[in-house]
């Protein structure tokens, strides 16, 4: 199973410091060194936290795709990609475009996540209709085969309830046979329809109780059932949050750190009291020893999942410092590339 790394990109997620390419950078080469597989970051004009039980301060961050452009030019191993980026903000022939282009000159390490945007004050600010989620999902079906086909190298005609194309072409195609993959985030029913019927593969982000993506993962094959497609066949990747430390007072160490460095109102009340406890806060997280860790990770390779993305942190694209991309790449990576059949 391989391991891929949230990246921090949002004000305030690297270490409680304002975003800047010189921290984002450093953490990529940083993983990239120390045994990732994989460099990811999310597709937002700017963010808050208050979804998350925090402030409502808005979150400056890079652009997606120039950012993962940046990654790429700075890495040599690793793949990198995006989980998820928004359908809305750019029309599906230019995505893959973009796609093809990124994957021939990072010499075929991108892969494309896809989602159908959810945070609506970005559209607003930025002039783009929000529709309602049926709507979005219809959009986001149509492009993702639209994707597909450009990037299989097709002289693409195409009339859908969404979107008109009529002749485009996608040259140069890329080095990588199959294409790059198209990923596809989301939990519920109507997406995971849409996914079975159109994605190479499915996003599970963030994931709380194993029972919540257990359960999901049984819709995901049902849907794939009713598509006529072999569950077998979907790929999966799942996004955890996730804290580790060598001992159990190392974890504890490391607890208090990612609390004093996580904005108010997530994991401390805004008068600085702690208010998740150690023991709330592993709940529904992958949170302990490196062993303790990698034997609940084990439980999602015996589901099928062949990558499993750390959020290091209590929200999204949250890093508490470096230290703990070191821990995870030396010692949880490549315990778990000896899962799934010892594949990577």
């Amino acid at each position: 199973m391989k391991l891929g790394l949230a990246l921090p990109h949002y004000d305030t997620s690297l270490a409680g410091q304002p975003v800047s390419w010189e921290g984002v950078s450093r953490i990529a080469r940083t993983a990239e060194r120390v045994g990732f597989d994989s460099l990811w970051v999310s597709d937002h004009f700017f963010l808050d936290w208050s979804k998350y039980g925090g402030p409502d301060t808005v979150q400056g961050t890079f652009e997606c795709w120039t950012l993962t452009s940046a990654l790429a030019a700075i890495t040599d191993r690793v793949r990198v990609g995006s989980m998820v980026a928004c359908n809305d903000f750019r029309p599906p022939a230019l995505v893959a475009k973009m796609v093809a282009s990124l994957d021939e000159l990072s010499g075929g390490r991108v892969d494309l996540g896809l989602g159908a945007g959810w945070y609506e004050p970005e559209y607003r600010a930025a002039g783009i209709e929000f529709h309602n989620a049926r709507t979005r999902i219809a959009r986001l079906e149509e492009a993702v085969e639209i994707i597909g086909r450009l990037l299989d190298g097709e002289e693409l005609v195409f009339k859908g309830d969404h979107y008109t194309i009529d002749g485009a072409i996608v040259r140069p195609l890329g080095p990588r046979s199959p294409r790059p993959p198209i990923w596809v985030g989301g939990k519920g029913d109507r997406t995971l329809g849409a996914i079975a019927r159109k994605a190479d593969g499915w996003n599970f982000s963030w994931m709380g109780p194993f029972s919540t993506y257990e359960e999901r993962a049984a819709a995901a094959d049902k849907a794939c059932e009713e598509a006529d497609r072999d569950p077998r066949t979907l790929r999966r990747s799942v996004g955890v949050y996730m804290l580790a430390g060598t001992s159990e007072a190392d974890v504890r160490r490391r607890f208090e750190r990612l609390v004093e460095r996580t904005p108010p109102g997530i994991l401390r009340s805004g008068g600085g009291a702690t208010g998740v406890s150690w023991d709330e806060f592993k709940q529904d997280r992958v949170a302990g020893t490196v062993d303790e860790v990698v034997d609940r990770l084990s439980r999602l390779a015996e589901l099928g999942v062949e990558e499993v993305v750390a959020g290091l942190g209590a929200i999204p694209f949250q890093l508490a410092d470096e230290e703990d991309v070191e821990l995870f790449g030396s010692e949880i990576a490549p315990a778990l590339r000896e899962l799934n059949g010892g594949t990577s």
